[in-house]
């Protein structure tokens, strides 16, 4: 694909923009510390992210309406916190960790690598994460979107072709003129279908030291890179 059509860089964020695992665990070791409750904070927040898939497939599947992510996540953390026999606990402490995920952490080359990128091309989110969310994320961590594009704006979640393409007729642009960053393999192959570029930047740490999947691009996508910065080396940025 011809890189030089490509004005705008809308970026997949949980994961490769965050470091959703360690954040959430830190979270959780604090909420069980407040509660003196017997949780392993690392555990939990693998546990929370194996629901978030099968909580989306409701939605993609029809057998429930659109909701926001946040209500997915309160779903599913209400399900964790049962099936660890937790129970009596205040809404608002309930509330204070569902929304750990608006307070997520960036990796360390992320804010620097974006304010690279910034300077040359339009960028913003194309997450499963609902507005809010993504606006809370960003101002706490200084990640400098200029729209914020995915689920919530087109009622679909990801890989679905709609969450991609309202995103790209948002923008007033060509598929061809919208790269997705990913650290996601999937993600950035159901981009590409939608006739978007495609740009991979590897976060081998995501799931922690037993990750197996997306450790590498695993396909030709249009940009490989290690880091924000060495994506922003190889964008010329």
């Amino acid at each position: 694909m011809a890189l030089d059509r490509v004005k705008a860089l809308v970026f997949d964020v949980f994961g490769t923009v965050v470091d959703w695992r360690s954040s959430i665990a830190r979270e959780v070791d604090d909420f069980a510390a407040r509660h003196g409750l017997a949780l392993d904070g690392q555990q939990f927040a693998l546990d929370w992210r194996a629901l978030y898939q099968p909580a989306m497939d409701k939605v993609r599947q029809g057998r429930m309406g659109f909701v926001k992510l946040d209500v997915l996540h309160r779903m599913n953390l209400d399900e964790l916190l049962a099936r660890h026999g937790i129970a009596g606990l205040a809404e608002a402490e309930i509330d204070h960790l569902n929304n750990a995920w608006h307070r997520l952490d960036p990796w360390p080359d992320a804010v620097p690598g974006l304010n690279r990128l910034h300077g040359k091309y339009i960028l913003g989110t194309m997450s499963n994460g609902n507005v809010r969310l993504m606006v809370d994320m960003a101002k706490r961590a200084g990640l400098p979107w200029d729209v914020i594009l995915g689920a919530e704006v087109s009622r679909s979640y990801k890989p679905q072709p709609e969450t991609y393409l309202t995103g790209v007729d948002y923008l007033s642009m060509q598929p061809d003129e919208v790269m997705l960053v990913a650290a996601h393999n999937g993600d950035l192959v159901a981009a590409s279908k939608c006739g978007l570029a495609t740009g991979f930047v590897a976060r081998p740490d995501e799931y922690g030291p037993a990750q197996s999947r997306d450790t590498r691009a695993e396909h030709d996508f249009d940009v490989v890179a290690d880091s924000f910065l060495d994506l922003a080396d190889k964008l010329g940025c």
